[in-house]
């Protein structure tokens, strides 16, 4: 596998609920659903298994279609829509802040004249900056999901305006009726606590003096990159996992190591990359299970391999543990999410 198909091939993946939630406005307004899975390649019989997951890409193209046919930068998940053109002009504004805190709080400020049922705020208290989604009425799962998803744009956003990830203390989701902790918990790579009266995160104060370092030109090549760069730019810095990530990644195209070849590729003892794993909420084997599950996701959308060469490209000896394998992670087989996708 060259390089180029290598990192095509492992790139994350979108749990199906996803879908589910943010189709909500669009189906509320009458758009037919069959027809919204369509244009954004997605098979409807993925969305009947609740374990499947879909490519970056998809997702994106599905978050594209919707905020085209609602015209609302929240897909008609809320009441009074956003109108399009919003997240760019926000943006655009905060490029002249001088720090971090100084574009979040002008964004917010910008937000506040925007946002009809919730309000972002930024609140600074014993060193520690907590974003909250302030609801301005009634709750229902839109709603939750609406708050939800703003909150990890936002998040995107503040890493961009830095260049770096901002490291999160912990993520909050009002309504847990539909969480997808794990999810959540992997694109922030923090705590995750639902059921609770409000969504939005919490990190460290000291990160607000940071300098806004983006310009007009790199944010044209930003906003054409968006939604996907929003879900994946930053997603894999700092912690251990992201590095056991990367190191199995780049050697997706040959064969895996094991828990003790990868220790000694990182330069320490199987034990202590064990444990510390541990200590991030992971394992070894899960890394290794996910980024699997990922590559085989991309690897079934190209028909001119078999799927005997996919399970094998991934490490499994036999196609029937590959089967096995594949309906485990996504509840499906590997040929019937084929013939759903193509």
């Amino acid at each position: 596998m060259s390089q180029a198909r290598s990192a095509q091939a492992t790139q994350p993946t979108v749990s199906i609920r996803q879908v589910r939630q943010a189709m909500q406005g669009a189906t509320r307004r009458g758009v037919n659903e069959a027809w919204l899975l369509h244009q954004a390649g997605i098979a409807p019989l993925l969305v009947d298994s609740p374990l499947s997951r879909i490519t970056v890409a998809q997702y994106a193209r599905l978050l594209t279609l919707l905020r085209r046919v609602t015209r609302d930068e929240l897909w008609g998940l809320c009441a009074t829509p956003l109108p399009v053109g919003s997240f760019a002009q926000v943006i655009r504004h905060v490029l002249h802040a001088r720090t971090l805190g100084d574009a979040m709080r002008q964004a917010f400020t910008q937000y506040h004249l925007l946002l009809g049922q919730f309000v972002p705020r930024l609140r600074v208290q014993g060193g520690v900056a907590a974003v909250r989604m302030v609801t301005r009425g009634p709750r229902d799962e839109a709603l939750d999901y609406a708050e939800r998803v703003f909150g990890y744009f936002c998040y995107g956003v503040i890493c961009w305006l830095v260049a770096r990830r901002v490291p999160m203390l912990r993520v909050v989701y009002a309504g847990g009726h539909s969480g997808g902790g794990s999810d959540a918990e992997q694109l922030y790579h923090a705590p995750l606590q639902l059921d609770m009266s409000y969504s939005g995160f919490d990190f460290d104060a000291q990160w607000l003096d940071l300098p806004v370092v983006q310009t007009a030109s790199s944010l044209h090549e930003f906003l054409r990159a968006s939604p996907s760069a929003l879900i994946t730019k930053y997603r894999e810095q700092g912690r251990l996992a992201d590095r056991v990530r990367r190191l199995l990644r780049n050697r997706i195209a040959h064969t895996l190591p094991d828990l003790k070849d990868a220790a000694r590729l990182l330069g320490m003892a199987s034990p202590t990359l064990r444990r510390h794993l541990s200590q991030e909420g992971t394992s070894f084997q899960q890394l290794k299970d996910e980024l699997r599950r990922d590559a085989a996701i991309a690897l079934l959308a190209r028909p001119e391999l078999s799927l005997l060469d996919i399970g094998l490209r991934l490490g499994f000896s036999e196609a029937s543990t590959f089967h096995r394998a594949f309906k485990t992670w996504t509840g499906v087989t590997p040929g019937v999410y084929r013939h759903a996708h193509l």
